[in-house]
């Protein structure tokens, strides 16, 4: 069965999951993250997309990207190569690193914005790595918490729905989190619906639907900008 084409929607928010080829571990050392990091930054820049959420396992990572103009394709497809060339030359290897296409679903964020980001944030407590978010390195959580600096990383409007006060509203985020620490998988953030690339309310799907019979801009390769 063919694949249904990618939705792209001005504005619109996707949970995106990378994984490793086969299952395969994606980050080796501290400097790969940090390298993804950066990969990320740029293409805030180049792709004008802004990163809510995110979290990178050892062998998977974890996004909630909001785009502009230029569809998702365009900036996945350069930071997915960008980063299996870094790690392949630094591994003196070749080959795919990830495994397939990438997996997004194009969310209502005025619904499911701040449920995503602590679904993401989560992640590595749901794997049994660490008891407390705060506790993992590599995602956005202690970022949102002001324990690091990470000014690519687009928190501040998630922190505005918690409270008037950059205090009040880590607290109130927090305790948000924290009442989700129970929760487990959410199928529905991978796809699950009736459309496995929505997830929304029928009049949400239905404008991504009319969105998605329009013509869409093919993304070209001076766009993706590999270099």
């Amino acid at each position: 069965m063919a694949r249904k084409p990618r939705i792209h929607l001005p504005g619109g928010l996707y949970h995106v999951v990378l994984r490793g080829n086969g299952g395969q571990d994606v980050f080796l050392t501290d400097a790969d993250y940090c390298r993804f990091y950066l990969l990320l930054q740029e293409g805030t820049f180049r792709f004008g997309y802004r990163v809510h959420a995110f979290c990178l396992m050892a062998n998977h990572i974890h996004l909630a990207l909001q785009v502009g103009e230029i569809p998702l394709s365009g900036g996945m497809q350069n930071l997915s190569f960008r980063y299996t060339r870094w790690l392949n030359w630094r591994e003196k290897s070749s080959g795919h690193l990830f495994q397939g296409r990438y997996k997004a679903v194009l969310v209502d964020g005025d619904t499911y914005l701040l449920e995503l980001v602590r679904y993401i944030h989560l992640n590595p407590v749901r794997a049994g790595m660490v008891t407390k978010p705060e506790e993992y390195p590599w995602s956005g959580h202690r970022a949102y918490l002001g324990k690091e600096a990470l000014p690519w990383l687009t928190a501040g409007w998630t922190l505005a729905q918690f409270g008037n006060s950059a205090a009040k509203a880590r607290a109130a985020y927090l305790a948000f989190v924290s009442e989700g620490s129970g929760e487990g998988h959410r199928p529905d953030f991978h796809g699950s619906g009736v459309d496995s690339r929505l997830l929304g309310d029928d009049s949400f799907m239905e404008k991504c639907l009319a969105c998605s019979e329009k013509r869409v801009r093919r993304v070209t390769p001076q766009q993706i900008q590999i270099s």
